[in-house]
């Protein structure tokens, strides 16, 4: 199913967009070495709780995870990049965290990903890592507009990983989003320009680049949820939601201090 919003949803797509992101960054700000996975999904549940919003991820059970999730965000560690389910443990100095945040309100979802470094040690590679899923996804943002194609989005995302010396899986990637997270067309993060649905504005779509060092190779953790590199190497992973307007794309998952800047 492909939605497009009237300008009425489009605006609670705003909001809820806002939420989200202002959830991540507060959730950023007060992850610490020794915070815990399970304290971040509490603080998640808790703010999402008090916004009067609900958690996509809950009651999620798609064919690819092993029953409902069970917990109100993702917490990806070092080498598992995507659908990190929280568990008992404790975060150390240098560990690169990926949060990633699907929440609706008013009927529309929203969702977002950021990676970062916990502490104070900053490994070159993994800096390098996260810098470039959100230069891929900066590009892939400026390519959304009315008109473009969702090949075009694939394939400036796929040049800026490709050219930073990164393969590409393709088995996971962007998505549409509106009343539900996870919606057609899918966006993978490399293609061919040119191809697949044309873009209309009032369209949502979630785009998120990821990438894992040294592979392009899955593997899925004993949870039944938690997507690992291959090789035991680190990961990055970086999402907006976005919608297509009468000319360009609208970013709608940043935070309200940059809606204000």
């Amino acid at each position: 199913m492909i939605e497009i919003l009237n300008p009425t949803l489009l605006a609670r797509a705003r909001d809820t967009g806002a939420l989200v992101a202002d959830i991540l960054q507060a959730l950023k700000a007060r992850t610490t070495v020794g915070t815990n996975l399970l304290d971040i999904d509490r603080w998640a549940e808790t703010m999402i709780v008090e916004a009067r919003a609900q958690s996509c991820y809950v009651d999620y059970a798609p064919s690819f995870g092993r029953g409902p999730f069970g917990h109100h965000i993702c917490t990806a560690v070092n080498d598992a990049v995507l659908h990190g389910r929280p568990h008992d443990r404790t975060l150390a100095d240098g560990d690169l965290l990926t949060l990633d945040l699907a929440v609706s309100r008013g009927g529309v979802a929203a969702d977002a990903a950021i990676s970062f470094i916990v502490g104070d040690t900053e490994p070159k590679e993994s800096v390098a890592m996260i810098d470039a899923t959100e230069r891929a996804l900066a590009s892939g943002i400026a390519a959304a507009r009315p008109g473009a194609r969702i090949g075009d989005i694939s394939h400036a995302i796929g040049t800026v990983l490709g050219e930073a010396g990164y393969a590409i899986n393709t088995e996971f990637g962007g998505h549409g989003i509106g009343s539900t997270m996870h919606q057609d067309p899918h966006v993978p993060n490399t293609g061919r320009p040119g191809r697949g649905y044309a873009l209309r504005p009032g369209l949502l779509l979630a785009l998120e680049p990821w990438v894992m060092a040294d592979t392009a190779t899955l593997v899925t953790d004993a949870d039944g949820w938690t997507l690992r590199s291959a090789t035991g190497c680190r990961t990055a992973h970086s999402e907006h939601t976005i919608a297509i307007t009468d000319d360009a794309a609208e970013i709608l998952t940043l935070p309200t201090s940059a809606r204000r800047a």
